[in-house]
């Protein structure tokens, strides 16, 4: 295998990076004296399989209409039952425009204007963003903090249900908490989405980026196949391969009427996949692909470690136990600081973007999201600015 070098310097300013050169705009942090760890994309290379097939059809030179799909499709199958354990067919696979396009053509062919759409917030804030735009009404369902972590609270929640609720969106594992839900809360979910007659949409897009020993993630459709009637799965390559610019993902949905009413949705939408969307996830899907992600959270795991002990040692700053995707989220609760001052000191004095938790959703307005995907050596500068800018509270 092509040995990839996590700790290489990639300059991605000017490349029309949103992480990068958008961060002044969003954050008043300039790219020349600032650290971006806001946007969710790695400031990594993909597998070299990745890049070899991008330079294939570069090489190719003709860039028609995608056909004869099964290598990407199988490229899927292969990918979910080696690393997760799950059989699929491949006629279970729709592909859309990245997940949250997923999400916005579930809410298309299962929901209509004025629907209560489930979140368990705070949770990634692309989901509230789409269900507010489309007419649907957002319903937050406040995630409940025991011994420093997320978990469900089923008895507030049946409280607060109207009876207008027609789907629940699950962010498995969580964003940004970084909670792998146990087989136990996945199957709790699964028969509250049933007593409640609600679809569910379970996004999986961080499934495999899991902390060493902090595993497994489980598709809860392996854990709770009676839902099967219910449930649509969404996947991606994108998130663990860093190729999020293909904006391409799936939606795995194994009963026919189902997936019927999906596609349906991606039909009257004219949605459909590029062909250099496809040639990447197919050549990421693979052992190769397989061996770069296992030396990836290796690598992600040693920057958790540095960035968590780095704000544990801030007076009033905690990092939540991070079990799977690379977004740290730190609780500045503790200092006793505004939003606005804490949020102030990591911008102005550290000069880091990290994505503000009020964005998030209820619960979040205390936190900040930051993004650990990055070279080790900006971690650590991350981690020394951060305690200079918090330096009179230790």
């Amino acid at each position: 295998m092509h040995q990839p070098d996590f700790d290489e310097i990639i300059d991605r300013t000017g490349t029309r990076c949103s992480k990068w050169d958008d961060m002044e705009a969003a954050y008043g942090v300039s790219p020349d004296d600032g650290l971006a760890m806001w946007v969710a994309d790695m400031d990594f290379r993909p597998p070299h399989a990745v890049q070899k097939a991008v330079e294939r059809a570069a090489a190719h030179g003709v860039y028609g209409y995608p056909g004869a799909n099964r290598p990407y499709l199988d490229a899927i199958c292969w990918w979910m039952a080696e690393r997760h354990g799950w059989t699929i067919e491949p006629s279970w696979i729709l592909t859309c425009a990245g997940l949250v396009n997923g999400v916005a053509m579930a809410l298309d062919a299962f929901t209509a204007p004025g629907d209560g759409v489930i979140v368990m917030s705070p949770v990634y804030h692309a989901f509230g963003r789409v269900v507010n735009a489309s007419g649907r009404k957002l319903v937050e369902l406040p995630l409940a903090q025991r011994d420093g972590v997320y978990g469900f609270d089923w008895p507030a929640w049946e409280e607060m249900l109207t009876g207008n609720e027609r789907l629940m969106i699950l962010c498995s594992p969580h964003n940004p908490g970084g909670r792998i839900w146990t087989a136990d809360e996945l199957t709790e979910v699964a028969e509250f989405c049933r007593r409640h007659d609600l679809i569910l949409v379970s996004d999986d897009i961080h499934c495999d980026l899991v902390m060493p020993g902090c595993g497994p993630h489980r598709m809860i459709a392996t854990v709770a196949p009676q839902i099967a009637d219910r449930l649509v799965t969404l996947t991606a390559a994108t998130k663990t391969f860093n190729i999020a610019g293909a904006h391409i993902g799936n939606a795995i949905i194994a009963d026919a009427g189902l997936r019927a009413r999906f596609q349906g949705a991606l039909a009257a939408r004219g949605v459909s996949a590029g062909m250099l969307g496809m040639d990447m996830v197919a050549a990421a899907y693979s052992p190769e692909g397989a061996a770069w992600v296992d030396a990836l959270v290796e690598y992600l795991d040693g920057n958790r470690r540095i960035f968590d002990e780095g704000i544990a040692a801030i007076p009033g700053l905690r990092s939540m136990p991070l079990q799977a995707t690379y977004l740290s989220w730190v609780d500045f609760s503790g200092t006793g600081m505004a939003p606005a001052e804490f949020t102030a000191r990591v911008q102005d004095g550290a000069r880091i973007a990290a994505n503000h938790g009020a964005t998030f959703g209820t619960g979040g307005a205390q936190f900040l999201r930051f993004n650990i995907a990055t070279p080790r050596a900006r971690v650590t500068e991350a981690v020394a600015r951060l305690q200079h800018a918090f330096a009179d509270l230790q």
